[in-house]
């Protein structure tokens, strides 16, 4: 890291703004931040902090004029001694760099980033919390769960002090911060309409002709709602034979994952087809007909319902916080009840009854994709908090509005 450092320190003109971006996961910083960070580094001189090396995102950077800094951060548990120095090695980057700017994003960055940031006396700071995640549901009520959540309370209530702006995707992350009293009278906090989405990559198709394809990706975790996907499929196999059901995304390392066996029988059972793990679920989009995320999990607001609605896709999700935020009910889809496999079957049913809402529903996700959720739209709104447009952009931005 030491070297990484000292190369940030040649040929730097002072009159050119510095920012840092603290990110809990290195391909992330592409994945989804990378429209963003191209945009910031057309204005300023952009470092991007990431906890582990991961070549392909270093190069992608590089290629947008990003330099990359890694820092040692243990992405799960709560070690002190790990997260000590995960702090240290922040304040150490913020203080050799020393950035007038620094934006963190998810909870560890946000948490120790922040902090460090304060400590470095880093004049303009800002967090973007893109869900508060599996420990703040209002179901977990066990004792270690509640005592994750009164500890994880108090740290954002440290690290947020001083803080310029909070942004959170949706209105229940909001309510959560003030009702826990997270944040300070005196910190702005304000809901952005998620990461946004590249309307251009992820393009508007038709939907297959054929038997109806419903699609869910997702982690295989019990509380993303797989067990209900298949429960409702299974339901919906008994008098829609011809319908599809598709899952997509990857195993996991958590107890709470599906395992193979599972798959491996629900596959038998042919009331699922298993498509695997991928890196461009833009294919998949197009092959389905109808977007589902039945999940239990508290959501920021999940990026692949954006990428469906993007792709012109009628969507089935379900009121856990962030979730159902981008969905017009009725219109662009439809929003059923945690763990309800019979409401979420119903609400399935109801594109097997009537294909035409796949066409139309479909088109109404494109519409609202572009009005709300384009990447372009988002960016500027976090460009300009941070006091990156420039005049003449800030007054053509206001004529478009």
């Amino acid at each position: 890291m030491l070297q990484s450092l000292e190369s940030l320190q040649t040929g730097q003109d002072a009159s050119v703004r510095k920012i840092v971006v603290v990110a809990n996961l290195t391909s992330s910083l592409v994945n989804f931040r990378f429209d963003l960070l191209r945009e910031m580094s057309q204005r300023a001189e952009v470092i991007a902090c990431g906890p582990e090396r991961h070549e392909a995102s270093e190069a992608a950077l590089r290629d947008i004029g990003v330099k990359f800094v890694p820092f040692p951060m243990s992405r799960t548990g709560m070690n002190p001694l790990e997260d000590i120095k995960t702090l240290r090695a922040l304040r150490r980057i913020f203080e050799e760099v020393q950035p007038d700017t620094v934006f963190a994003y998810t909870m560890k960055p946000i948490i120790y980033g922040c902090l460090a940031a304060r400590l470095a006396r880093v004049s303009r700071k800002y967090a973007m919390c893109t869900g508060l995640g599996y420990v703040f549901n209002a179901q977990n009520t066990g004792l270690k769960r509640r005592l994750v959540r009164m500890i994880s309370s108090n740290l954002y209530r440290a690290s947020l002090k001083g803080v310029d702006e909070l942004l959170v995707y949706n209105k229940a992350d909001e309510e959560e911060f003030r009702a826990r009293r997270m944040i300070g009278a005196g910190t702005q906090l304000s809901i952005v309409p998620g990461s946004g989405v590249n309307l251009t990559k992820y393009a508007p198709s038709s939907p297959p002709g054929g038997p109806p394809v419903f699609l869910m990706i997702s982690r295989l975790l019990r509380e993303k709602g797989v067990f209900d996907f298949v429960d409702a499929a299974r339901a919906l196999k008994r008098d829609h034979p011809q319908a599809r059901f598709q899952l997509l995304g990857p195993m996991d390392a958590n107890p709470d994952s599906v395992g193979q066996r599972e798959i491996d029988g629900w596959t038998r059972e042919g009331v699922v087809e298993y498509l695997g793990e991928t890196t461009d679920v833009r294919p998949y989009l197009k092959e389905c007909s109808v977007f589902v995320l039945p999940s239990a999990y508290r959501e920021g607001i999940p990026r692949t319902i954006l990428e469906a609605m993007s792709t012109g896709r009628a969507v089935v999700t379900t009121n856990a916080p962030g979730c159902a935020d981008p969905v017009i009910e009725g219109k662009t889809g439809f929003v059923v009840p945690m763990r309800s496999p019979q409401e979420l079957s119903q609400a399935m049913a109801r594109f097997l009854d009537d294909p035409e809402l796949i066409r139309g529903m479909g088109q109404a996700s494109r519409l609202q994709a572009e009005a709300v959720f384009d990447v372009r739209r988002v960016n500027t709104i976090l460009l300009r908090k941070m006091g990156l447009l420039g005049q003449h952009e800030q007054l053509v931005q206001t004529v478009l509005k």
